[in-house]
This record gives C-alpha cells, sequence and structure tokens, in this order.
C-alpha cells in the first residue's frame, strides 16, 4: 500500500487485527521493510504489526534525495496519523535505531514502547563523518555493487557469510535493489544526525534492547550504554548473529520480540 507524506510516496504493509497493538518497524540502511519479513509472519495476529520502505528506499519514493533522520521521523509520525494509530510500539534497527530513539525525542506521545536493535545514540564522531563521505564519493564514482559486496561483509558475522549463502543472497540483493541518490542521500543523514543520548534518561515507556553478540558496528558495548541509560529496560544479545541480527539469528530474535510485545 502506498500513501503521499510530506512530499513523497510511502510504501507500507500491515499484518494483523487492526484493533491489535500496533508495532510500527523501521528498516535499516540500506535496506527496505522487506528485513521485517520473517518477524511480520511469526507475530500473533492480536499485534497491528505495520513496516514501511523510508523514503527512497524499497518501493517508496527517492525523491530528491536530500535526506535527514528529522524527515525520516516526520515520516514515521505521518505514517501513524494516515493509520490512526495515537501511540505505537516502535522497533527500529541500525539506521531504524536512529529514526526510533529521534521520535521519542520528539514526539514521547506517540511511543507505546522500545525496541532498539543494533543501534546506537550517540552521534557519528569525526572519523564516522569522514568515513561516510568516502562512502559517498565511492558510491558516485563506482556504483552501488561495489558498495554492497563491501557492505554484506561488514554487517554479516562470518559464520553468516560461510554457511548462510541465502542470506547473503537476499541482504546483497536488497542492497544492490537501491539507486546511488538514495543511498548517498541517507548516508549524508546519518552524518548529520543528532546526539540523542541525553534524552535517553527521559524514556520512561518499556523498552528492549537486542544486539548480535558479533555486531562491530554497533556493538553489545553500546547496547549496553543504551541499557544503563533507560531505567527499566531489558538487553539481550543475540547469539550467532552480527548487525542483521532479525535475519541471522531469527528464531532468537523473534523469541525475544513477541515475550516483550505480550508483556505489554
Amino acid at each position: 500500500m502506498k500513501v503521499q507524506l510530506n512530499g513523497v510516496s510511502i510504501n507500507y504493509a500491515e499484518r494483523g487485527l487492526p484493533q491489535g497493538l500496533p508495532l510500527v518497524m523501521v528498516h535499516g540502511f540500506p535496506f527496505n521493510h522487506s528485513m521485517w519479513d520473517d518477524q511480520m509472519m511469526a507475530l500473533p495476529q492480536d499485534i497491528r504489526a505495520v513496516a514501511f520502505d523510508l523514503r527512497g528506499f524499497g518501493e517508496s519514493e527517492v525523491g530528491d534525495g536530500q535526506y535527514s533522520i528529522e524527515f525520516f521521523v516526520d515520516d514515521l509520525i505521518g505514517l501513524l496519523d494516515h493509520l490512526g494509530i495515537a501511540e505505537a510500539v516502535i522497533c527500529g534497527l541500525s539506521m531504524g535505531g536512529y529514526i526510533t530513539l529521534r521520535a521519542a525525542e520528539r514526539h514521547p506521545d506517540r511511543v507505546r514502547a522500545l525496541v532498539l536493535c543494533d543501534t546506537r545514540s550517540e552521534a557519528d564522531p569525526n572519523e564516522g563523518r569522514i568515513k561516510r563521505a568516502d562512502s559517498v564519493r565511492s558510491v558516485k564514482k563506482n556504483g552501488v555493487k561495489p558498495f554492497a559486496d563491501q557492505f554484506v561483509r561488514s554487517v554479516l558475522a562470518p559464520a553468516t557469510l560461510e554457511r548462510q549463502p541465502a542470506i547473503v543472497k537476499r541482504v546483497r540483493s536488497i542492497v544492490e535493489g537501491n539507486t546511488p541518490l538514495a543511498i548517498c542521500g541517507a548516508l549524508l543523514a546519518m552524518a548529520a544526525r543528532t546526539d540523542t543520548t541525553p534524552s535517553l534518561a527521559a524514556i520512561k515507556v518499556p523498552t528492549l534492547i537486542l544486539v548480535g553478540e558479533h555486531d562491530k558496528l554497533t556493538p553489545p558495548s553500546a547496547a549496553k550504554t543504551l541499557h544503563e541509560r533507560i531505567a527499566g529496560s531489558q538487553l539481550s544479545v543475540i547469539p550467532e548473529a552480527a548487525h542483521l541480527s532479525n535475519m541471522e539469528n531469527t528464531s532468537s530474535f523473534n523469541e525475544h520480540l513477541v515475550k516483550f510485545l505480550k508483556s505489554l
């Protein structure tokens, strides 16, 4: 389904009973809502699960490529308004986690609970911003495929790369399906994002933090920092997974997610 939000067409999928507990899932970079397929199918029917493509990704409109985390948050809130959802459990992975934390900071009244996966609250340090700029240059010069090859190796655990070729193929396919404009726009948006660390102490809703044990991009230490600063939060480390914990160890991830949702 598609809806016009903030000047762009946004694609989304919905599953479960309309009167169920709303769960909105925000995908990571540079993916689309299909990264949540295994979660959508595993959730009980009393969960109103929504997954959407961020502007520029999947079947959402690319637009001008001038992206900001703030624009992604605006689209998220706009989708909640369109669906008539007053408050939702918001689940975000990686860049989706940056968006989720910023949404909780800007619109705490719209958040029923949080699920923060393989993410962090800190803004990029200078070296991180420079690295993202290098990636932009590379994509502009060489295209998406070389970027996808490098990216896949950085986000998946060694065991996944060796023993789960179907997941490797799926991840690479999703990344390669993006346009250079969208990838570069999102890289710049992440480099320019705000630091949400000061707002963590203000989070009063139930919060589940999940991280792959082998995640090198947002390691368990970053998840521990979130856990320490969000009062009453729960932290679980997903074994045999790296940065894409929901795809690499689906059964463990889903077990923690469903248990948390039932507790609400």
